[in-house]
């Protein structure tokens, strides 16, 4: 049995920054997660994918934004249990909860947060006839690595961030891109639509929209694709293409923390967030993009503040008569469970009690 003072289920960004405010309060964590590696989404799908929201880093790959989570936890000695998935969930008569995973290992704690992301997911691709056919040989539903597509003719189809992030990315690494979306409007961030415009008015990229990608066609690998302008069949439009990358988004499914007793609304675990981010399960907390309440925003960012008040509401759960005092970082520095330091510049001390 692992036990633990707050059980972290998923180990993306927010998972792993978590790992950190629960370090500052003196508080253990252990992080359960079915990807082989921490990271979540950022490690697993799009490791050099540019973050532009992050505050401090006008912009980080996803990668190296993982890598420093990993760095600035590693004073406060979190334990991982990687490749496998929490499965059940069983309340014990102290209060505590015990979570096990597919493989039987079970983690015992007080404290259980569930920072799962979206949850187990697959992308969502889009009706073509034989579009099985030419995945791995053309067709893409992942950029983990853009470097594969230097020097080639790549059709990227979507209109959300992810579409419209890449576009702007490999204009600077493949010959050719081409962005088709079935609306004039986009839905992702109004910078990065603006971005993609000026790449088009310097000839950078082409841009077709009102329009879709309806048939593909090569040999043994994939050669062209088909799109179809304004909906009509009789302007079907021939593009020579090495690579193409439907970026439609992902399909999430909880899994089995949807039995687990959870309110669920559209896919999405709510949660009290007027205080602590808590869900109807009494020291069960859901933070990121796993959880859903009014004017939530599926941003990183987010995630980083609900998992701080997270922690601050554990601290009160596991210790509700103990007093506790919160100071700034730049107080003293960070200090990690094995005594190890790491010293931050004087700043006036500041204490709320």
């Amino acid at each position: 049995m692992i036990t633990t003072d707050i059980l972290i289920i998923g180990a993306g960004p927010t998972g792993l920054f978590a790992v950190f405010e629960a370090g500052l309060l003196k508080l253990k964590c252990h992080l359960i997660d079915a990807l082989p590696q921490p990271g979540g989404q950022c490690a697993e799908i799009y490791p050099k994918k540019p973050i532009y929201d992050i505050p401090g880093f006008p912009e980080i790959l996803a990668g190296e934004l993982v890598d420093n989570l990993m760095e600035q936890i590693k004073p406060f000695q979190p334990g991982f249990t990687l490749g496998e998935r929490a499965d059940t969930i069983e309340k014990l008569e102290d209060g505590t909860f015990v979570v096990t995973t597919n493989k039987g290992t079970k983690h015992q704690a007080p404290i259980v947060a569930i920072a799962g992301g979206l949850g187990s997911f697959e992308p969502r691709k889009p009706l073509l006839k034989n579009l099985e056919k030419y995945e791995d040989k053309g067709v893409a539903y992942i950029i983990r690595d853009p470097e594969v597509f230097r020097g080639k003719r790549v059709l990227i189809a979507g209109g959300g961030d992810s579409a419209l992030d890449w576009t702007i990315f490999l204009a600077d690494v493949a010959e050719e891109v081409t962005l088709v979306h079935r609306r004039n409007e986009f839905r992702g961030a109004l910078d990065s639509v603006e971005k993609v415009q000026e790449l088009k008015d310097q000839g950078k990229i082409n841009l077709i929209t009102p329009a879709e990608v309806v048939s593909l066609k090569g040999e043994e690998v994939l050669e062209a694709v088909f799109v179809r302008i304004n909906n009509n069949p009789n302007e079907d439009m021939r593009i020579a293409v090495d690579n193409f990358i439907p970026l439609f988004g992902l399909s999430p499914k909880l899994g089995p923390l949807a039995d687990w007793g959870l309110e669920i609304e559209k896919n999405a675990i709510k949660v009290d967030n007027t205080l602590d981010y808590q869900t109807n399960i009494p020291g069960v907390y859901a933070i990121g993009d796993v959880n859903t309440y009014p004017g939530k925003l599926k941003l990183i960012l987010c995630g980083f503040h609900e998992a701080t008040l997270m922690c601050q509401s554990a601290y009160q759960r596991i210790f509700p008569d103990k007093k506790y005092v919160m100071k700034y970082t730049t107080v003293g520095g960070v200090e990690g469970f094995d005594g190890s330091k790491k010293e931050a510049p004087k700043a006036v001390v500041k204490a709320i009690k």
